[in-house]
């Protein structure tokens, strides 16, 4: 007669071969995140994402589960990222106007931004000893994680690393933001939003959003210029790196 412990076992053998595990694990885990992060007063150093990476790094462990299993079934939720994505140029299509008047000063803050972000992490990982393939992957942490993959693949990093990194740096951005803002005493929406979205990407552009509906907007253009940039000019300044560091 099985044991209960040898029919538990191979229930999880079978559940744990269906993507749609996943899926709904992952789902499940969030919801319950976000019900902690409620109860816990909304703070940003307990963000419902970095809980949810939290317990869903030890149900992996606890059931000796490999990542490429997890990600066939979380996928789904991978490829929406795109569409949400794209589908923050509904507000700045209603900020057109705002954003023209604003055009050029935008994009050297952009670029500024974005070369910041990427050179500084790089610079300072380098001196800390990392390997090239690190390196590549921390380059594009600071864009939303469609496009932070993408590069990273490009670039010879790890997408599975860049992925975490890119998670970190959206939590960090959005538990430093509001301090940082008061302490520069910035008053200005369109700036707070701005700065947000180009350093804490999709983390910072939904906290934005629950300042005003203008900061969401710039926000979602921050992201956008720090992606764009990212995707065109890191593949080009790798060809000089080497030389900068001095290898």
């Amino acid at each position: 007669m099985p044991k209960m412990g040898d029919e538990i076992t191979d229930i999880w053998a079978f559940l744990a071969a269906s993507p749609l595990l996943w899926l709904t694990m992952t789902l499940v885990v969030f919801q319950g995140s976000l019900w902690i992060n409620r109860r816990l007063g909304g703070s940003p150093v307990l963000h419902p994402v970095l809980i949810s990476m939290g317990i869903l790094i030890t149900i992996l462990l606890l059931t000796d589960t490999d990542y490429d299993t997890y990600f066939d079934g979380a996928q789904f939720i991978h490829f929406l990222l795109g569409p949400a994505t794209v589908a923050l140029a509904v507000p700045l299509y209603e900020n057109r106007q705002q954003i023209r008047a604003l055009l050029w000063p935008l994009l050297v803050s952009g670029l500024a931004g974005a070369a910041t972000a990427a050179l500084s992490a790089v610079m300072i990982a380098y001196l800390m000893g990392a390997e090239w393939v690190t390196l590549m992957s921390l380059a594009p942490k600071s864009v939303t994680s469609p496009i932070a993959m993408g590069v990273s693949e490009k670039l010879g990093g790890l997408p599975s690393l860049t992925a975490a990194l890119v998670l970190l740096t959206g939590a960090i951005g959005c538990i430093l933001a509001p301090g940082l803002i008061r302490l520069l005493r910035i008053r200005d929406d369109r700036v707070k939003g701005f700065a947000m979205g180009l350093s804490a990407h999709g983390f910072g552009t939904a906290q934005a959003f629950g300042i005003s509906a203008t900061a969401g907007a710039f926000a979602g253009l921050g992201l956008t210029l720090a992606g764009i940039m990212t995707a065109f000019l890191l593949p080009l300044a790798v060809n000089w790196l080497p030389t900068l560091m001095g290898g």
